[in-house]
């Protein structure tokens, strides 16, 4: 069984403006996972991570706190099947 994966993600809160998704691209190249991450209109960022089961359930618990000036209340996910993207953006 293939244990790659990709996690889409809604990460709600303060969470904008605070080098979120900058960070969490760092967390995601440290972890080798492919992927984005972009602000939404509504305040949210959402992130489309793939990679290793593992090291995605590493980087979900990273996107749980985010950065030190980061304030996150929810994060929501819903697994997709393996995409294989090249790198992670900051959209």
């Amino acid at each position: 069984m293939d244990s790659r994966i990709c996690l889409h993600c809604y990460v709600s809160g303060k969470v904008q403006g605070v080098w979120y998704r900058a960070s969490a691209k760092e967390q995601a190249e440290r972890l080798h996972i492919t992927g984005w991450a972009r602000n939404l209109p509504d305040g949210r960022v959402e992130v489309l991570a793939c990679g290793s089961r593992e090291n995605l359930m590493q980087l979900f618990e990273w996107l749980k706190r985010g950065p030190q000036l980061a304030s996150v209340t929810e994060v929501t996910h819903e697994e997709l099947p393996w995409q294989d993207l090249q790198g992670f953006e900051t959209l």
